[in-house]
């Protein structure tokens, strides 16, 4: 298997981003290598312009705000429900994309000992993060409690989850604001947020999260013809 030309991250902010160095520690394991890239943009035109300046395949991480605009633009779906990517594979001149998003969150409670069948989540938020979350969660078996936040939760595959109350065994607020921002307190057992910095640690659920879903794009769409060769969670974080 050749790796692309080129892997990285797009979005803004983007300086801060574990994603480059996720793809060098997975390629590394795999035998793969290619050109880190950050790609900075605040629109999908900003972001085709950038990769003018780029000639081969690319593997991306997409974060805000332009989780949305690629479908239509790339012609890339996202899963149902969820309407947005947050990976973007260009090979051959074709797109491909999904969002690990929701898979990495849970991937990322059960490695701090969290498992979802069962358990409430307390969640505030609406966006692309917060409905893949809840695609996700309501899937593995948990119950999920929405508190509106710059927008509501809308209804999904995971309406059947949503309950009015209850104690909460997770809490998260996926409007706090990117590069390590603080979240609204939630009442609950514990509180995560997927939120990181540049002094954030391998420890920070943040930091687990962003390793997890990227893992999982590994799997998905990179190179799941290798999907027995991925390192796991565990391996990869202990390399940071």
């Amino acid at each position: 298997m050749n790796g692309p030309a080129y892997w990285g991250i797009a979005g803004y902010p983007i300086s801060h981003s574990l994603t480059p160095r996720l793809f060098e520690l997975v390629g590394a394991k795999l035998g793969l290598t290619a050109q880190s890239v950050y790609i900075e943009a605040n629109s999908m035109d900003e972001f085709e312009t950038n990769l003018n300046n780029l000639q081969g395949d690319i593997w991306l991480s997409c974060t805000a705000p332009l989780k949305h605009s690629p479908q239509a633009r790339l012609a890339v779906s996202g899963p149902e429900g969820v309407n947005a990517i947050n990976q973007l594979k260009l090979q051959n001149g074709k797109w491909t994309g999904t969002s690990t998003d929701g898979v990495g969150f849970v991937a990322a409670c059960r490695y701090i000992g969290v498992e979802p069948n069962g358990s409430i989540l307390r969640m505030r938020g609406g966006g692309s993060a917060a409905r893949a979350i809840a695609a996700a969660w309501a899937a593995e078996g948990g119950s999920i409690i929405s508190v509106e936040g710059r927008r509501p939760l809308v209804g999904g595959s995971w309406d059947s989850a949503i309950i009015s109350d209850g104690e909460a065994d997770l809490a998260i607020d996926l409007d706090a604001t990117a590069g390590g921002g603080e979240s609204v307190v939630l009442s609950a057992k514990q509180q995560v947020s997927i939120s990181y910095g540049e002094e954030a640690s391998k420890d920070d659920f943040a930091v687990i999260m962003v390793a997890a879903q990227h893992l999982e794009a590994w799997r998905r769409i990179f190179a799941p013809e290798k999907i027995e060769e991925i390192p796991s969670l565990g391996y990869v974080l202990n390399q940071l």
